[in-house]
């Protein structure tokens, strides 16, 4: 079920439809958004809600990616300790077997 929900960025008021299980996402997105957009706003450098709002978008995105790099960087990290783990295991199994016959 969807629900409509207003929100403030920068002082401006806008509705959007939302599901009711991730209203307290949607509210985090928007604290954020307003968060950035009064930072670029209260700087001063740039002007026009417009600009701000590219700015801000740009901001977001890159800080998005970063993560999403690290993350990948992580699990590719963690891909490498489980295949190095299971060809440990794949060596101590054929010497077992080896012992064995």
């Amino acid at each position: 079920m969807t629900k409509q929900i207003d929100f403030k960025i920068m002082g401006q008021t806008y509705v959007l439809g939302c599901p009711d299980d991730q209203e307290k996402r949607l509210r985090d997105t928007v604290a954020r958004v307003d968060a950035a957009m009064c930072d670029i706003r209260d700087a001063g450098k740039v002007r026009g809600s417009e600009r701000i709002a590219v700015m801000a978008a740009l901001n977001l995105t890159f800080e998005f990616n970063q993560q999403k790099a690290a993350a990948e960087s992580a699990q590719a990290d963690v891909d490498n300790v489980i295949t190095s783990l299971l060809a440990q295991l794949d060596h101590a199994l054929a010497s077992t077997r080896r012992q064995q016959s």
